[in-house]
């Protein structure tokens, strides 16, 4: 119980970084890799915060921290003609540096006896530990989908979604189209800080280190959830997301309590699972072009057979 319980929380944590994958996966069609670097920037400055009784305010500043990485990401592709592999890449290098000051040089802080968010709703609505922590993971997740789901009708949101689908069509509409690619990366990385963030209270402890392979984590929850809900509208592509992180955390549990793969294992494991998951389209086309086939094949034959 505590294993599905527990991985239900993680997935809604994850959930909220999978949402800003989504932002720049989907929507602007940009391979981002500052994510590694801004998910450990939202926890390094949600952890310092919390350890001086800051917790509210220590997500808020995780979310601005890891807007402004994701705006320094945004002026490398748009103002200094940087490949957007690479100017996410060189982010993420430079965060590395950042995340440790901020850390005040230590590349591991415990939040042991902090006060975190998850506490202060145990403490303030008499829950659980468990109860706590899934009512917070589920409210934080819920805000930020609506959040999301709002601005992405605003002028900008639609801007932002515009310019990914067709960003020739965007600039001959006198858009700024440079503009609208470091606001979609500041939101994404936005809410990846905060999912970095909330880990960080989630666990009790930050480490420098946290964010390596997290691309891999938000790729799988984006795909998966895809798989499962389809592609039919921004808003549920960011519902299927969260899902989609829900259903991979209980899938990397399931993989873990089985003991068929070693700890050291799960990189591998998450690594097949979004192999899987990109290549499930192509698997789907193959199977219908087959099917095709076969009846054309079928329909050649009975006309041979009349004939």
């Amino acid at each position: 119980m505590t294993l599905i319980i527990g991985s239900l929380q993680l997935g809604f944590l994850y959930g909220i970084m999978a949402l800003g994958i989504y932002i720049t996966f989907r929507i602007m069609n940009i391979p981002d890799l500052t994510t590694e670097g801004s998910f450990t920037l939202g926890l390094a400055v949600s952890a310092m915060a919390a350890l001086e009784g800051q917790t509210m305010t220590g997500l808020l500043l995780a979310a601005l921290a890891g807007a402004a990485a994701g705006c320094i990401t945004g002026l490398l592709q748009t103002k200094l003609g940087i490949h957007a592999v690479l100017a996410g890449i060189l982010t993420m290098s430079g965060l590395y540096t950042v995340n440790l000051f901020i850390m005040g040089s230590s590349s591991n802080v415990s939040l042991i006896g902090a006060a975190t968010v998850f506490k202060q709703a145990e403490e303030a609505l008499g829950l659980t530990r468990d109860g706590a922590e899934l009512l917070v993971s589920i409210g934080a997740a819920l805000i930020c989908l609506v959040l999301l789901i709002l601005f992405f009708k605003t002028h900008v949101g639609l801007c932002i979604r515009a310019t990914g689908d067709n960003e020739a069509m965007v600039s001959a509409s006198s858009i700024n189209v440079n503009g609208m690619k470091i606001a979609a990366l500041a939101v994404s990385n936005a809410c990846c800080a905060v999912s970095g963030g909330l880990i960080a209270q989630y666990q009790g402890f930050a480490d420098v280190n946290s964010g390596t392979g997290i691309l891999v984590v938000g790729l799988a929850s984006v795909i998966i959830g895809e798989a499962a809900g389809g592609k039919r509208g921004i808003a549920l592509g960011f519902v299927s997301s969260i899902g989609g992180s829900i259903v991979y955390r209980y899938m990397i549990a399931a993989a873990t309590k089985s003991q068929i793969f070693p700890a050291y294992g799960l990189k591998l494991v998450s690594a097949c699972i979004v192999a899987a998951a990109l290549a499930l389209p192509a698997i789907r086309r193959q199977m219908e072009l087959a099917k095709l086939k076969r009846r054309a094949q079928t329909g050649q034959k009975r006309g041979e057979i009349h004939a």
